[in-house]
C-alpha cells in the first residue's frame, strides 16, 4: 500500500500557498452558513483559521480563549453571531478581502 499524505496537511499547505484557494474557502464557509449548513461551515472555518491566523492569535484578536474558539468551530460548536462576526472580520483582514452578499430570487 502506498504511503499517502494526511488530507489536512494537504489543505493546510494549499491555504498557505494559494490565496485564491483560501479566499474560496472563506466564501464557501459563508455560503454554507447562509444556506443552512452550519456544521460544515464551522469545519471549513476551523481549517482556514488553523492555516492562516492560528487559534492563539485569533483568541487575542477576538478576546476569547483559544479552547473556546476550538469548541465554537467544531462540528457541534455553537458560536454566537457576535463571535462569528469577529472571526469573519479577522479572516477578512488576514486574507485582505471584502465581503459582498447578494440575494437571488428562487425560481
Amino acid at each position: 500500500m502506498a504511503v499517502t499524505r494526511d488530507f489536512r496537511e494537504t489543505i493546510q499547505e494549499r491555504i498557505q500557498n494559494d490565496e485564491e484557494f483560501a479566499t474560496a474557502l472563506l466564501d464557501e464557509a459563508i455560503s454554507l452558513f447562509l444556506n443552512g449548513e452550519p456544521e460544515t461551515a464551522r469545519l471549513v472555518l476551523r481549517d482556514l483559521v488553523n492555516s492562516t491566523v492560528g487559534f492563539e492569535e485569533l483568541a487575542v484578536e477576538v478576546n476569547r480563549p483559544s479552547k473556546s474558539l476550538h469548541r465554537m468551530l467544531s462540528a457541534r460548536g455553537n458560536p454566537t453571531m457576535d463571535n462569528l462576526t469577529k472571526i469573519f472580520r479577522v479572516l477578512q483582514q488576514k486574507l485582505n478581502v471584502d465581503f459582498e452578499v447578494h440575494a437571488v430570487k428562487q425560481t
